[in-house]
């Protein structure tokens, strides 16, 4: 399979498989096989998802599971901020369709009305060749959502939308490129920053945020210029560079894909 011109005339390929353990494993094992890169692989059915910080990741059929390899695409101190790259480009594919519903929680969630539709994972490692690999994993409820989870989740047939997994990606593909060309390998990523914000779910509300076994609680103040989490606490305004972050209507951060 191929994406469309406009897609595949840049350079991006798409292999699809109907059933693959994980798309990021299997595009990090491309990554240590020295692909080139700019490699989106898609699995019909995942049988060991997972999100970040290990947890697992329900996997049925229906639903959109993809990752995209890139090579070299920026220096490894600037690969965290591929993952708001992403994040645009997937709210921007889905505006169009949710309209002003779209959210993202940060670091890597959409959330619609309160309720997770779709994470990303990053991931990286340097290959034998000496090249910088970066996966961006994402996975989005087209069909169906976990009913087992402690937090909320809706997918977009629930919302009202039929979409197909192959024609989300398209889309997605393409957008990603766009944003990716934008981003111009960190050079651009105030504009990210920017459309990043404007999509942001909880700027100006009240929150909490987990830092492992810490709970700090405060007000969401937004993004400094390097993406990390601004949070005014009671005793001043905090920098987080990682962490999980509980919403309102959201029980438990989520984090996964």
């Amino acid at each position: 399979m191929s994406f469309p011109a406009s897609v595949s005339g840049r350079g991006y390929r798409l292999e699809v498989f109907e059933t693959l353990g994980s798309t990021n494993d299997e595009a990090m094992a491309r990554a240590r096989e020295d692909d080139p890169g700019r490699l989106w692989i898609r699995a019909v059915l995942q049988t060991g998802g997972k999100g970040r910080l290990g947890r697992r990741w329900v996997s049925p059929t229906g639903n959109l599971y993809a990752s995209l390899l890139l090579l070299n695409a920026a220096m490894p101190d600037r690969a965290p901020e591929l993952g708001f790259v992403a994040g645009v480009a997937l709210a921007s594919t889905l505006a169009p369709l949710l309209g002003s519903r779209t959210l993202l929680k940060w670091p890597n969630d959409i959330v619609v009305n309160g309720a997770k539709l779709a994470g990303m994972l990053l991931e990286a490692t340097q290959t034998q060749g000496g090249a910088f690999a970066c996966v961006i994993g994402v996975g989005v409820n087209c069909a169906s959502h976990p009913q087992d989870l402690p937090y909320p989740a809706t997918d977009l047939e629930s919302l009202g939308l039929t979409v197909s997994p192959g024609d989300l990606l398209d889309s997605l593909a393409e957008e990603l490129a766009d944003r990716l060309d934008q981003w111009d390998e960190g050079r651009g990523f105030a504009q990210i920053r920017a459309a990043w914000l404007s999509f942001a779910a909880g700027i100006g509300e009240a929150a909490m945020v987990a830092i492992g076994d810490q709970r700090v609680k405060g007000v969401l103040h937004g993004l400094d210029e390097r993406g990390r989490l601004l949070l005014e606490t009671e005793v001043g305004l905090r920098t987080i560079d990682a962490g999980d972050v509980f919403l309102p209507g959201l029980s438990e951060a989520s984090g996964q894909r």
